[in-house]
């Protein structure tokens, strides 16, 4: 009957033990994906630079290649501004293809939203962001046109 006993200690130790050692991995784990911060991406090297309209055009050619290429890479673009869209805190920043109405669209990282803000429509620029991907809209769609929309975040604005 002893043996019994302290069977069943021994297992409920080992299973208290056990379970002590996932709930430290698991915390340990949360607070690395809660605390985990992305370095500057103006001081990225860009795995890749284009011009905006060949960029599109790679995309349009097979979206599901370029997203496998392109996607969460550093990525240099140059081009003209189509739009911006401003509001209190953030910029988003357009270059469209204007033969075919696809576009970029650019979200900047906090410390470099000031300098997006002055921005202005028409003005030539070099972006470095990671690209987040492609999207084929048939919303945005024409008989004639297939409009791909390619989204990039934690941006920055090159200095020429």
């Amino acid at each position: 009957m002893l043996t019994t006993n302290s069977t069943k200690k021994n297992r409920h130790k080992k299973l208290l033990v056990l379970g002590i050692i996932i709930l430290v991995a698991g915390i340990g784990t949360a607070w690395y994906m809660f605390t985990n911060t992305f370095s500057d991406t103006a001081t990225e090297k860009p795995a890749y630079t284009f011009n905006a309209v060949d960029f599109i055009k790679e995309f349009q050619q097979n979206d599901s290649v370029a997203n496998k290429k392109y996607a969460e890479q550093i990525i240099t673009v140059n081009g003209m501004v189509s739009e911006t869209e401003k509001s209190d805190s953030t910029v988003n920043i357009k270059m469209a293809d204007t033969a075919t109405g696809s576009y970029i669209i650019f979200a900047f990282q906090q410390q470099d939203a000031a300098k997006a803000k002055e921005i202005k429509e028409g003005d030539n620029i070099s972006v470095k962001g990671s690209c987040s991907g492609g999207v084929f809209s048939e919303i945005l769609s024409t008989e004639t046109n297939k409009v791909e929309f390619i989204t990039f975040k934690r941006c920055s604005i090159n200095s020429k």
